[in-house]
């Protein structure tokens, strides 16, 4: 993990879309199957929108079903951190980037084996990066 970023909210609000700022700093959510990675399927690096820390590999992506991107487990240890989030009623565990405070999703506990995690991140929080084919 890189250092800490940290930006007023009038430097967030200049850097992101509107809808990325809803996500990441607002603590929105994207409407299901709306997001340009819910299904998507390249081989690569998912990595915060807000500050490019490397979160999830193209590897632990599934079909959840959900209609959000989901995944079993991040990238690295240190990258992601849960926090605590009863909000609309319900107990759940946050997913915050690590390294710049961003909200990106929930975690749930019923993905496939070997991990049993469901990490639902929203594809405003995510931005992705291929990687390169062999010639």
């Amino acid at each position: 993990m890189t250092d800490e970023v940290k930006k007023s909210e009038a430097e967030w609000r200049a850097a992101l879309s509107p809808e990325a700022f809803a996500v990441l700093r607002e603590k929105s959510t994207e409407a299901a199957y709306t997001g340009c990675y819910w299904d998507h399927k390249g081989e690569g690096v998912y990595r915060c929108a807000a500050c490019n820390q490397e979160l999830f590999a193209s590897g632990e992506k599934f079909d959840s079903g959900s209609g959000w991107p989901s995944f079993t487990a991040a990238i690295a240890q240190g990258t992601i951190r849960q926090e605590s989030d009863n909000s609309h009623g319900m107990a759940r565990s946050e997913v915050v980037c690590a390294r710049c405070d961003s909200h990106l999703g929930h975690v749930f506990p019923d993905g496939p084996q070997p991990t049993g995690q469901r990490f639902c991140i929203n594809s405003a929080a995510l931005s992705f990066e291929g990687r390169a084919q062999p010639d």
